[in-house]
């Protein structure tokens, strides 16, 4: 596996904690979210007797708004363990107050309406924090969003009784063996979705859709190719493979569904910096291949890897402010303007769940529309 943001953040856990910097620590603002609905979000702990397994989940929905104080982006239990990332970002340790940014979802909110759910899996080795940004705008535009730390895997997961969890270590031929986990925890989330304490009327699992980043999206791939009840998917980044070349693809590169199906790439998951398409990738062109339904392949070729998660909107906002190494940001976000980036991916990412989950068919979809400036259609 590529060394990536994540595994580094593992390391820096199994590490001796880095010595806080003296200076203030700064904090940075997500971008708000674009839909008419107001957001609540709530942490739930998951448990599935069948494996012994404890999970965490976070649920962003369409609320109505009572005062509820704004959910923070990381827990103060979870900070110390979030901030020793920082160096993967091209930071120190200790200048940032991740427990101190607010998020634009009020937590506990009452829940309003009922909407399609919409599941989340991260990056290997990686948080479900990551997505806060695209799962509150989701969230505003009409869904249900349920994201998931996969326990043993993500480098930390922090429980409700404040025991901690860390990634536990793994040697060999591991992925395999950790996308079948991963697609059992989506099902076990699945399964669970319609019981969710005051949230179960909100929820309409008759539509149902998934998306992720890197391995998430590879997982999200694997799910909708395997469990009738995922309508569509989108996969960011992912390899749709066991190795970074993409020859040795997953069972859902292999077979295709006839299911909807969004790929988005960038530069920043290959080898050499090639851009990865359904032209470049071996696994992504089988999948692309040997799919049976509405597809599209989305190239954001200014974006690298991480672009795909909040490091795109809060780095250039933390750069303003901090000393982060140049180098690390071109290897995280690339040099794709941050702004365009986050609305082309929530554009994007939005009409594809509307037009696959709600019916309602999306120009922006079609070859012949304008796309933003940053992103083009593979064909």
């Amino acid at each position: 596996m590529q060394k990536t943001l994540t595994a580094v953040l593992v390391t820096a856990l199994l590490a001796v904690p880095a010595v806080a910097h003296a200076a203030p620590k700064v904090t940075f603002e997500l971008p708000a979210p674009t839909g008419p609905h107001d957001v609540g979000t709530r942490q739930v702990r998951l448990v599935d007797p069948s494996r012994d397994r404890e999970l965490m989940i976070t649920v962003w929905y369409p609320a109505r708004a009572g005062g509820e104080p704004f959910a923070p982006y990381v827990s103060a239990a979870e900070a110390p363990y979030f901030d020793q990332g920082s160096p993967a970002m091209g930071m120190a340790p200790g200048q940032v107050d991740w427990a101190g940014v607010s998020t634009h979802s009020r937590v506990g909110a009452r829940a309003e309406g009922r909407w399609p759910v919409v599941l989340y899996s991260p990056g290997w080795g990686s948080l479900r924090t990551l997505a806060t940004a695209a799962a509150e705008d989701l969230a505003s535009r009409g869904y249900v969003v349920v994201a998931v730390d996969h326990t043993d895997e993500a480098p930390y997961v922090v429980f409700p009784d404040g025991h901690v969890r860390l990634a536990q270590p793994k040697t060999g031929d591991v992925l395999p063996a950790g996308l079948e986990t991963r697609v059992r925890d989506m099902r076990f989330v699945l399964d669970s979705a319609a019981s969710l304490d005051g949230l179960g009327g909100a929820v309409d699992l008759s539509r149902v859709g998934m998306f992720g980043h890197s391995f998430g999206g590879d997982t999200a791939a694997e799910v909708v190719v395997t469990d009738q009840r995922v309508d569509a998917a989108a996969d960011l980044d992912g390899w749709l493979a066991y190795d970074v070349d993409g020859t040795r693809p997953t069972r859902a590169a292999t077979e295709g569904t006839a299911r909807p199906f969004l790929l988005m790439g960038s530069a920043g998951s290959t080898r050499d910096g090639t851009p990865r398409t359904h032209l470049t990738s071996p696994s992504w062109g089988r999948f692309w291949d040997n799919g049976r339904g509405f597809k599209r392949d989305l190239l954001m070729a200014g974006a690298m890897h991480y672009s795909y998660t909040d490091v795109q909107a809060f780095l250039p906002e933390l750069d303003e402010r901090l000393d982060v190494d140049p180098a690390v940001r071109a290897l995280r976000i690339g040099t794709v303007d941050p702004v365009r980036s986050v609305a082309a991916q929530r554009a994007y990412l939005g009409a594809f769940f509307d037009q696959s989950l709600k019916c309602a068919p999306q120009p922006l979809l079609r070859h012949e529309s304008p796309a933003h400036p940053d992103v083009e259609f593979v064909r």
